[in-house]
């Protein structure tokens, strides 16, 4: 589509004018990341998938899909996430986000329409491509559009911003999750086996529904707007350029490469406790090591796991908005500094028995794991200024398709080997633990060589909306 021309989706079209009140993009960015936040609720179909022929979540067939088989549709959504994040970056600058908006909620939307076909016809591959490759596309896009845009708005409070929209991608679970068990209670049915292939249909219309309300209400601000009052750097941190980078400049610099492996490391650490949460935690704290009677019921497990979604939602707030008043490498030496400490810290807590203190500490380590997602955008706005910082954060999300790959293959690695050598318990999770927390010393150092960039790396033009995609 011609960028002169007049259609509604047009970037020149959601220029805010005067007087427009920035706070009233946070909601249409919130539509968005509380829909495709559902992905972190994809397990609860996981059973039911597993049970489309037999029937009996507890005697699947030999025809139904198995758990492993099951696992790679989330794999697949998390992949595309960050190919495609770092593919359409520069295209979501130059069209803006109401256009990278629509097509986010188009794919995504579209995706759960695929899936429920593949549902239908017992077709996993279907359902790959479904779910998992359009899905993902839709994730990997409406992922950066908010956040590029809210940070252009919220220039003297970066932190908050991305802190806003990233908690409603931690958030988007505690809607998905209930939506999606009762929609396949309803439909359950001789016509329907779990209720599943309808409750795609359902949910695909619903969040393409409700993606709409951020497509239309999402506004850019002006070349040149500042918010009244603000001025550029005056916390005077020796990290915050008063330059713009483009995204290609910007991946030949060390310090982007320092942050994709920040990045790595927290998120790899955290899927490391989120990945085992509810078996880890009904396994150590069990009936023979708490006392008959006193251990932790699957009931509980999946509190817990609540409590731990809960803690990554949160998290996010709380640590992007600190970082504004920490700095954000700061920020980062905390999480990675208290990290490791506390990771070290669990197998003792496991050997011991100490329920309390263990999910205190669990809590903690997933509210820096969300924090880790919702500071970087920041962190990337300081070092390479806004102009590009959408399609900049687009590419530094493979380090997350990395980390969604590499950490669950890496704790079942080494958890089974533990069991191989006849370890049960605390014992067998130590090994996790001891490797995430080396893991956390890594993404420290990375962090700590983090430096400003060389203007050699500046954009030499004038930065406008044009320069933004060019």
């Amino acid at each position: 589509m011609a960028e002169n021309s007049s259609s509604l989706l047009d970037r020149s079209r959601t220029v805010a004018g005067p007087g427009y009140n920035r706070w009233l993009v946070p909601p249409a960015a919130l539509a968005i990341h509380l829909a495709i936040g559902q992905a972190y609720a994809f397990s609860v179909f996981k059973k039911p998938m597993g049970a489309l022929i037999s029937g009996n979540v507890d005697k699947p067939d030999a025809l139904d899909w198995t758990p492993g088989q099951l696992a790679v549709i989330f794999s697949i959504a998390i992949v595309l996430l960050g190919l495609s994040a770092a593919v359409f970056g520069k295209w979501l600058e130059r069209v803006g986000p109401r256009k990278a908006m629509l097509a986010s909620a188009l794919c995504f939307g579209g995706g759960f329409l695929i899936a429920s076909l593949g549902v239908h016809l017992h077709s996993l591959a279907l359902v790959y491509f479904g779910y998992g490759f359009v899905g993902g596309i839709g994730l990997g896009i409406g992922y950066i559009s908010p956040v590029s845009t809210l940070i252009k708005w919220f220039p003297d409070r970066p932190g908050v911003a991305t802190g806003m929209a990233i908690m409603g991608f931690g958030g988007g679970a505690m809607i998905g999750s209930p939506l999606a068990v009762a929609l396949m209670a309803h439909f359950k049915g001789p016509g329907a086996p779990m209720g599943v292939a309808p409750t795609f249909i359902v949910m695909g219309l619903i969040y393409l529904v409700f993606m709409m309300f951020g497509v239309f209400t999402i506004r850019v601000p002006a070349d040149g707007w500042k918010p009244e009052g603000y001025v550029p750097n005056a916390t005077h941190s020796a990290l915050i350029t008063s330059s713009n980078v483009d995204a290609d400049n910007a991946i030949k610099t060390p310090q982007f490469w320092m942050l994709w492996v920040v990045l790595l490391c927290n998120v790899t650490a955290g899927i490391g406790v989120l990945e085992t949460a509810s078996p880890l935690i009904q396994e150590t704290f069990s009936d023979a090591n708490m006392g008959a009677g006193r251990g932790v019921t699957a009931a509980a497990a999946a509190g817990f796991v609540g409590l731990l979604s809960l803690f990554n939602l949160l998290g996010r707030f709380f640590w992007s908005s600190a970082s504004d008043k920490l700095g954000r490498k700061p920020t980062y030496m905390i999480y990675f500094g208290l990290g490791v400490l506390l990771y070290a810290l669990a197998p003792t807590l496991m050997a011991g028995a100490s329920l309390t203190l263990f999910v205190v500490v669990c809590c903690v380590i997933l509210s820096m794991y969300g924090g880790g997602f919702a500071t970087i955008p920041a962190y990337l706005r300081d070092l390479f200024g806004t102009m590009q910082v959408g399609a900049i954060h687009g590419r530094l999300l493979t380090a997350w398709s990395t980390a969604g790959v590499l950490g669950p293959l890496l704790v079942n690695y080494l958890h089974d080997q533990q069991k191989a050598k006849g370890l049960t318990g605390a014992a067998a999770y130590q090994t996790v633990f001891y490797t995430m927390a080396g893991l956390l010393v890594v993404g420290f150092i990375a962090n700590l060589l983090v430096t400003a960039v060389n203007e050699r790396y500046a954009f030499k033009g004038e930065v406008t909306t044009a320069s933004a995609g060019h």
